[in-house]
């Protein structure tokens, strides 16, 4: 919602890769770190290859995915691909956490579209389900355009003109009858 006022969470899109009776995971897809996907490469020693002024890599920011195990990295890509580690989400979308797959992207053969965070965000069994009741978020079907090609700073408006309305006319409070 507009009106959470958490420091991780403020403004915040989270991509719910998994739900089930034990917890939920996601990546928030629109706070950038100050660091690029080719410099998170370098620093475990992958070269990217091709040129740094064509390859978009060297301007791609990792994101801040969540305060949960902030030291490691996470990648949400399209195609979901056969990579050691991975979770899909759907049956394009894939959560990876494998070096293989940073491997095949510093090496240009890694998926076509792509997402990489440090940290992902995590709830305990029920913890999502109590936060939904007591009108912390919305929820939108999940959107490959947004999560893949909008602009970072256009992706919180849009996910909630998904629902068909302006996110500042949202009133923090839910109604009660």
């Amino acid at each position: 919602m507009p009106s959470v006022q958490d420091s991780v969470f403020e403004g915040s899109v989270v991509y719910l890769c998994e739900h089930n009776t034990r917890g939920a995971l996601g990546i928030v897809i629109n706070h950038p770190t100050d660091i690029t996907v080719a410099s998170l490469l370098d620093k475990i020693d992958l070269t990217v290859s091709g040129d740094p002024d064509l390859n978009p890599l060297h301007k791609m920011p990792v994101m801040s995915g969540g305060p949960v195990q902030e030291d490691r990295g996470f990648v949400l890509h399209e195609p979901a691909g056969n990579y050691s580690s991975s979770l899909k989400v759907t049956t394009d979308v894939a959560f990876t956490t494998s070096r293989d797959i940073l491997e095949a992207v510093a090496g240009g053969t890694g998926p076509d579209r792509l997402l990489v965070s440090v940290g992902y965000a995590g709830w305990g069994a029920g913890q999502l389900e109590k936060e939904l009741l007591a009108n912390n978020w919305l929820t939108v079907q999940a959107n490959t355009e947004i999560l893949f090609d909008l602009p970072l700073e256009q992706r919180f408006e849009a996910a909630i003109r998904l629902l068909g309305i302006d996110p500042w006319m949202l009133a923090a409070e839910a109604g009660h009858a």
